[in-house]
């Protein structure tokens, strides 16, 4: 608490009366952090584009945006964050949020004949979860994925909407 206090030019009793403990500043700082990026991923689901390129971009902008936060906020990468059910547990709003973005996504590419799938939403929850596992190799530079990268962003379409089988 006390380098929080210094970091922030506040005294320690200042903190206590907003917070109790040194986990409570670190759930506040990640839910707003989620929330910035809530709002990222807000903007690419209300853009006019079609299902296809809106998920090519939905994954680009989040994981570059993740990259972001963790950046930013270096230091909390410290005891709290190797805690995951703690970090999974404020999440959790978060997942119910972007899982509901790419059902939207994916269903209006159902409804306007892009996409052939029976389940909407258990595709959306799959997508969310294999986003989910390229966080930790991007935030530390082993997975170099960039959206201005025209053979990026054909690799990522590629395995999104064509799979990995051979042409029949």
């Amino acid at each position: 608490m006390n380098d929080i206090a210094e970091a922030s030019h506040r005294g320690r009793r200042t903190l206590y009366t907003y917070f109790s403990s040194k986990n409570e500043i670190y759930k506040a700082v990640i839910e707003s952090e989620l929330n910035v990026l809530y709002s990222k991923l807000e903007e690419v689901l209300v853009r006019d584009l079609p299902a296809d390129e809106k998920l090519i971009m939905m994954a680009f902008t989040r994981l570059s945006a993740i990259k972001e936060v963790v950046t930013r906020n270096g230091t909390l990468r410290a005891d709290f964050f190797r805690d995951i059910w703690q970090v999974e547990n404020v999440r959790k709003e978060f997942d119910r949020k972007e899982i509901h973005f790419l059902e939207t996504i994916i269903q209006d590419g159902v409804d306007k004949g892009i996409f052939l799938l029976k389940d909407a939403r258990q595709t959306a929850e799959i997508l969310h979860y294999a986003f989910k596992g390229l966080e930790v190799p991007t935030i530390r530079g082993a997975m170099k994925l960039d959206y201005n990268k025209k053979e990026d962003r054909e690799i990522i379409a590629s395995i999104l909407f064509k799979g990995i089988y051979a042409k029949k």
